[in-house]
């Protein structure tokens, strides 16, 4: 009966460490953007620009405006500075709202993407540029975890037949 509780505890405490365990938080986190999220502009700025609580690596990325028309608005490729990644804008033009998405890496070299949104309430006179096309937010760039929970699932499993099971007589 004592080896029977050793391993049940022992289950329960893996089932428990395997449940808490968390995310690494020690990724960038948006801070600040120009325009601001949900921003009302009667004209559109003549860059955006979005600030990081650490320096962002220089590799890969990706800034993009897309008005409510569907078309891309950014002028220049996305360029890093710091903690800050900013690409310039010519004149806008529908009026609605406008999606600045964007995919930086992190110090530690994870990908970390979103998006935010500003309205343009008065209309301009700017040309658009190509279609958008595809979504840099659509993939999380993370480990996936599915795999770490089907092995803690055979373990607690296995663990709990181990300790249930009889043992033979002969």
């Amino acid at each position: 009966m004592n080896r029977m509780r050793t391993a049940l505890v022992t289950v329960i405490a893996l089932l428990f460490a395997v449940v808490g365990m968390g995310t690494a938080s020690a990724h960038s986190v948006l801070v600040s953007s120009n325009p601001e999220d949900g921003a009302q502009l009667a004209a559109g700025p003549e860059n955006v620009s979005l600030t990081f609580n650490e320096a962002l690596q220089e590799t890969f990325p990706a800034l993009t405006v897309v008005g409510p028309d569907g078309n891309l608005w950014t002028k220049s490729e996305p360029q890093v500075q710091g903690a800050t990644i900013s690409a310039q804008l010519g004149e806008l033009g529908p009026v609605g709202d406008y999606t600045i998405a964007y995919r930086v890496t992190s110090a530690d070299g994870h990908p970390i993407s979103g998006t935010i949104t500003f309205t343009l309430t008065e209309e301009g006179s700017g040309t658009p540029g190509d279609a958008a096309s595809g979504d840099p937010d659509s993939d999380s760039g993370g480990i996936p975890v599915w795999p770490f929970l089907v092995v803690a699932v055979i373990v607690v499993v296995g663990g709990l037949w181990f300790a249930l099971r009889k043992p033979r007589e002969h």
